[in-house]
């Protein structure tokens, strides 16, 4: 079986690669994260005009009805540069629930707007002291009258500091599910807090209350509004967008330890004269190759339509474990620069560890692993 990309994935994947990579170096992407947005409108823009921003919708909702595979591939280049942009969290999870939620009005009002950044969505989920799966919510969603009262609090919403519009998930009346809701950002009862994450991203928390929002979906529908599937399915695609981001971090922070062993001297040689210290990269590069096939064994999952929480646990317990040891080893390796603000490989190792404990950390993981050994056969010898 060829697992490399076919012409066209190749094209889209180098001029992502081109896009960000003229768009930030250690110096300039530092500085952007330091301003109040985090993120450049500018770059956000030409990834709208390279159709980026639209490549995981139908055509008929405005974007490029491109696959999995595709999205994957972008993901990498952004973690190869750690480009900022909300493009996981306004696009791939928010317009990926519009997509399979929306009703055909409101996929056609919201996602070409995403598509050609003139639209930015969150995802709010996921709720204080809730350890992730998260299988139930406090926050509640009241009918009044045409609209809904949303009230609750949710944090962390990732990107939520600058979104125009949230997706929130909600407790629908008499029991009936999880429901999803738009809501406006900047609507009453809606009282946003945004704060820095430790890889230099944005968050934020919000209070709703009585917060008016609309059903994500057809009208009239609650009844058959549960929507736990649909968040379950997203976040398994958000895991292997995740994942595929490491892949592009790892490959970086490899590359950045590999050319300070032959650049950096001690007693008057490289330190990749040193055997033990090639060996510890050697080993590097077996983590990486290993977490690579695992973000392809899951992207190729989800273009075949399996979202197996299964599969995904398998993935980000390799992508975990990589990004550790890698990260660990990059650190190691480097001395005491690799930990300093100034010099690139820290903000690797700060962003694959927070990759590492987004959707669950190798712990959960494996307990998902674990709860299905049960519907495995028993080998004996």
């Amino acid at each position: 079986m060829d697992f490399k990309y076919t012409d066209e994935q190749q094209m889209l994947s180098s001029a992502a690669r081109d896009l960000f990579g003229k768009a930030y170096d250690p110096e300039s992407r530092n500085t952007v994260v330091a301003t109040e947005l985090g993120w450049s409108r500018d770059v956000w823009a030409q990834c709208a005009e390279m159709g980026l921003l639209g490549l995981p919708f139908a055509e008929g909702d405005g974007g490029m009805g491109a696959g999995p595979i595709e999205v994957m591939g972008v993901m990498t280049e952004i973690g190869r540069r750690l480009a900022p942009e909300p493009f996981l969290d306004a696009v791939v999870v928010a317009g990926g629930l519009v997509a399979e939620c929306g009703s055909a009005e409101q996929r056609a009002d919201l996602l070409p707007k995403l598509a050609e950044g003139e639209l930015l969505l969150a995802f709010a989920h996921h709720e204080p002291g809730m350890r992730w799966p998260v299988r139930a919510v406090a926050t509640t969603a009241t009918p009044d009258g045409d609209v809904w009262a949303i009230t609750g609090v949710k944090n962390p919403v990732l990107h939520g500091d600058c979104a125009d519009q949230v997706i929130v998930s909600a407790n629908l009346p008499g029991a009936a599910g999880i429901g999803l809701f738009l809501v406006a950002a900047d609507a009453p009862g809606v009282t946003r807090t945004a704060y820095a994450t430790h890889d230099s991203l944005r968050g934020a928390q919000l209070q709703l209350t009585a917060a008016p929002a609309t059903l994500l979906g057809e009208a009239g529908q609650v009844e058959a509004g549960d929507r736990t599937a649909a968040i379950d399915a997203i976040e398994v695609r958000a895991q292997a967008a995740l994942a595929a981001e490491a892949v592009g971090a790892m490959e970086e922070a490899l590359r950045l330890t590999t050319e300070y062993l032959k650049t950096r001297k001690q007693f008057g040689v490289p330190l990749a004269t040193f055997q033990t210290l090639t060996h510890r990269a050697a080993d590097m590069y077996v983590l990486l190759e290993l977490a690579r096939g695992m973000s392809l064994y899951g992207s190729m999952a989800l273009a075949d339509g399996d979202y197996s929480p299964e599969i995904a646990a398998r993935v980000q317990l390799q992508i975990g474990r990589s990004a550790r040891k890698i990260g660990q080893e990059a650190i190691q390796l480097h001395g005491g620069i690799g930990v300093t603000a100034e010099y690139p490989v820290s903000h690797y190792v700060s962003r694959l560890l927070a990759i590492e404990h987004t959707l669950g950390g190798t712990e959960e993981h494996l307990h998902t692993l674990m709860s299905g050994l049960r519907d495995h056969e028993i080998v004996s010898l």
